[in-house]
């Protein structure tokens, strides 16, 4: 795997190139790629903690830390995604690692929770995630809770 540079910063301390980086890796990952047209200004950024992993300068990977009580009663790791230029590298991997260690440097070590989309249960459950809902439906996606417990 390529050496990976990680930062982690609140909305305010984001550059403005830093901000594009995300916004343009989002849309290139959730509307493009997976051809969903939904709102990704959720209002929620602005109350978070952004990591994000620069691959020779590149923003490659990304995932947004969600505080308890922005979105669930819980903390939560959410827009985890990584450049398909990257894929099956072990950086999505190295993603969800130091997303979960952010998280309990963050927020403390407590229960994680997220909502993810179905066809990645296997993966959210070999970091210690397990199901907690039915499948559900966001933005034409089937998707599912899980929680990660203390």
């Amino acid at each position: 795997m390529q050496s990976i540079f990680w930062k982690c910063k609140a909305f305010d301390a984001l550059s403005p190139h830093e901000l594009y980086a995300i916004i343009r890796l989002r849309n290139e990952v959730f509307v493009v790629e997976q051809n969903c047209v939904f709102q990704d200004a959720d209002d929620k950024d602005q109350r978070c903690f952004h990591l994000m992993g620069y691959i020779d300068g590149t923003l490659a990977a990304y995932s947004r830390l969600v505080p308890a009580g922005v979105t669930y009663n819980y903390m939560s790791i959410g827009r985890v995604i990584t450049s398909p230029s990257v894929r099956k590298s072990g950086v999505g991997k190295a993603l969800m690692e130091q997303s979960i260690n952010q998280c309990y440097n963050l927020f403390n070590k407590q229960t994680i929770k997220i909502g993810a989309q179905l066809y990645l249960k296997h993966f959210y459950e070999s970091f210690g995630f397990a199901q907690t809902s039915d499948v559900y439906d966001e933005d034409g996606i089937p998707h599912i809770e899980m929680l990660k417990e203390m």
